[in-house]
């Protein structure tokens, strides 16, 4: 990092945002707009003109996404901040702002002391990844995980919800009694179900099936 304002490239292709985001970012003492771009090759030519401190991408541009500006300018230097902003803070979104390199995620809705909070960081710490929402993210990712079924467990899944024991769905797949059993077991377990109303309602609930029979046979 330069001696002095933290230097920053502002890349917005809105120039409400640019021009609000600019003027935030002016009256802090410790840092300085040096240039600003309005899509991806503007942004990696100013990048290579100006050589800033921290890049401050907006995540839809017209010709590409900030991920893009990400992973080009982390491939030249490990010392330079990468903070995406976006209007769209999903799951996704945080992981590939983090799988492209970005020393930090805001969201647009985020109040602009985010913005400057996240810039201070990336100048400091560009290689350490922040964002309001990762925990939150990471225990979602690891739910969903957990929850994963094997393509075999879904077959047998399908079998319950259509109502059918271990011995019939056994038959149905070419597979022992006691295999069946095991592998209802570990459907009941994944999905935290004790039984298999428990483990039909919650694979519903999450998307595992569309529709259960109200028979059993």
């Amino acid at each position: 990092m330069s001696q002095g304002p933290v230097r920053i490239l502002l890349v917005d292709d809105h120039e409400l945002i640019r021009n609000g985001l600019a003027g935030v970012i002016d009256l802090e003492d410790d840092m300085s707009i040096v240039g600003v771009a309005a899509n991806v090759s503007e942004a990696l030519s100013k990048y290579d003109a100006l050589s800033p401190d921290v890049v401050i991408a907006d995540l839809q541009l017209q010709d590409g996404t900030g991920l893009d500006i990400v992973r080009t300018v982390r491939k030249k230097s490990d010392t330079v901040g990468l903070i995406v902003l976006t209007m769209h803070s999903g799951d996704d979104q945080i992981f590939a702002a983090m799988q492209a390199g970005a020393s930090g995620f805001v969201g647009k809705d985020a109040p602009s002391s985010e913005v400057v909070k996240a810039a201070r960081h990336a100048a400091v710490s560009p290689r350490s990844f922040v964002c309001t929402g990762l925990v939150g993210a990471m225990m979602r990712r690891q739910a969903s995980e957990s929850t994963k079924l094997t393509d075999r467990e879904h077959e047998v899944l399908l079998l319950l919800a259509d109502g059918l024991g271990a011995s019939a769905i056994g038959e149905k797949l070419y597979l022992s009694e006691s295999t069946a059993k095991s592998h209802i077991a570990r459907i009941y377990q994944k999905l935290g179900a004790s039984n298999r109303a428990q483990a039909l309602v919650t694979a519903m609930r999450i998307g595992l099936l569309s529709s259960i029979s109200p028979t059993e046979r």
